[in-house]
């Protein structure tokens, strides 16, 4: 009975921690708990997927990101308040805490509501920047919603995203079989700085640009920014592989815009919006449900015959043939799969010292249901010294792998040098030596046995 009962709970904690690589505690701050239900679809999804939810409003006395130096949820998600601050259990030293404690934060916004300061800050140490008054409306009047904003155009119809470069896998691209397009509905757009760590998910059209509505409802004669400038949904993942996302419009979460029927300028036919599908996919991300490598594990061995090729020796000498493989697998919503490098990219093993001396791609080798394994061969170099095989593989939406194992280098020992007698352009000068010694002792042979004769037998002869 009790291993039956064993079996159970280590059934149950696998099913857990199959929801996201990095916990299901969800954190949900809103201005009131009942403001849940127009999200009802989206929040449903999260909790069919296995989240462990729980609602609070920024004020509450009960609510706190950390308890006893532990984090208390694994991740956040903010959706509008009508609160200038968050008070004194969000601030932005706390929320950065957080996402240094391998946090991840999804932040929603809207236009109709200024964004509390405490996340203006926030967005600030990130490099995320947004309209100076805290609020912005994003239009369009060429890709809007004719039936649902005729003449305000803050209705955006675009198309889904597409992968950011070609070596950069695309986690955002949702299905579209009947021509179906995101509608992005009183929005407020972000511009991004030049970190290395900031990559946008969904740009604006160029026809498209922010302003304020009410300070310029008449003339817009000072544009926030415009066009490809405009960012509608950003994210940034932190060097700890912690990931922040912003949503510029929380109406794309909600439950009318999941629904909904819209329509293009100059088009009579009504189509449907992948809102739902591109919120899974973006929250999917930032929670961790993909887009997340494992190291399974690392070897390297000795590749040379009559050699014991022991795995992961501390040291290796010179000119030895050297083989290190690379185990990876990547998070895929509720399993590991096995990772494939795009075809435009490599996985590259560095050996280096203070810098590299060899930089070679891994290639796959072995491929089973959850992992792949990448392997590359080479020759150490003629160089003794402390060296490092190392793999540093970041890329944007992947959790960044940086695996370093440290080995010694030797010189060859005394009696593992090449002999000179198998060395052939060395026999002339070793057959210069016999040729000397083989004189000088026929020499001193011929010294020794050739005496003069006697001195007192030469005088009785005479």
């Amino acid at each position: 009975m009790k291993s039956l009962l064993s079996f159970f709970v280590l059934l149950f904690a696998a099913w857990v921690h199959a929801i996201s690589s990095s916990g299901n505690r969800l954190l949900v701050v809103l201005e009131d708990v009942a403001e849940k239900e127009g999200y009802s679809q989206f929040l449903g999804d999260l909790e069919g997927r296995g989240f462990q939810v729980n609602y609070e409003t920024p004020k509450s006395d009960s609510l706190s990101l950390f308890h006893l130096g532990e984090k208390s949820y694994d991740h956040v998600l903010f959706l509008p308040t009508k609160s200038k601050g968050l008070g004194p259990n969000l601030t932005p030293k706390i929320l950065l805490d957080f996402i240094n404690a391998n946090g991840n934060i999804l932040l929603a916004l809207s236009a109709s509501q200024p964004a509390p300061t405490s996340l203006v800050s926030l967005l600030l140490e990130l490099d995320i920047h947004l309209p100076p008054d805290r609020q912005g409306l994003v239009v369009d009047h060429f890709n809007y919603d004719v039936t649902s904003a005729p003449e305000k155009h803050d209705v955006l119809l675009l198309p889904a995203p597409g992968a950011l470069r070609p070596d950069v896998k695309d986690f955002f691209n949702p299905v579209s079989t009947n021509g179906e397009v995101i509608a992005f509905s009183n929005g407020m757009g972000q511009t991004l700085g030049q970190g290395e760590l900031l990559t946008p998910i969904l740009r604006a059209p160029s026809t498209a640009y922010s302003y304020n509505p009410k300070e310029q409802a008449e003339i817009v004669d000072d544009l926030f920014a415009s066009g490809a400038q405009l960012s509608l949904v950003s994210t940034m993942q932190a060097r700890n592989s912690a990931r922040f996302t912003v949503v510029g419009s929380a109406e794309l979460l909600s439950d009318k815009w999941f629904d909904a029927k819209v329509k293009k300028v100059g088009e009579k036919k009504e189509i449907g919006t992948l809102n739902r599908e591109f919120a899974k996919r973006v929250a999917g991300w930032t929670f961790k449900e993909m887009g997340v490598l494992r190291v399974n594990w690392v070897e390297h061995h000795l590749n040379e015959p009559g050699q014991s090729n022991a795995s992961n020796p501390k040291i290796y000498r010179i000119k030895n043939d050297v083989t290190y493989s690379i185990s990876l697998s990547e998070y895929s919503w509720d399993k590991y799969i096995p990772f494939t490098v795009p075809s435009s990219d490599e996985l590259q093993l560095e050996f280096s010292m203070l810098s590299p001396f060899y930089r070679l791609q891994l290639h796959p080798t072995i491929s089973s249901e959850d992992s792949t394994t990448y392997s590359a061969s080479f020759k150490l170099p003629d160089q003794h010294g402390i060296f490092n095989f190392k793999v540093n593989y970041k890329r944007p939406f992947y959790t960044n792998v940086e695996e370093k194992n440290t080995v010694s280098v030797r010189h060859f020992a005394h009696d593992e040098w090449t002999r000179s007698f198998d060395i052939s352009g060395a026999w002339p000068w070793i057959a210069g030596i016999a040729a000397t010694v083989t004189g000088w002792l026929a020499f001193c042979a011929l010294w020794l046995y050739s005496k003069p004769a006697a001195a007192g037998e030469s005088k009785k002869t005479q």
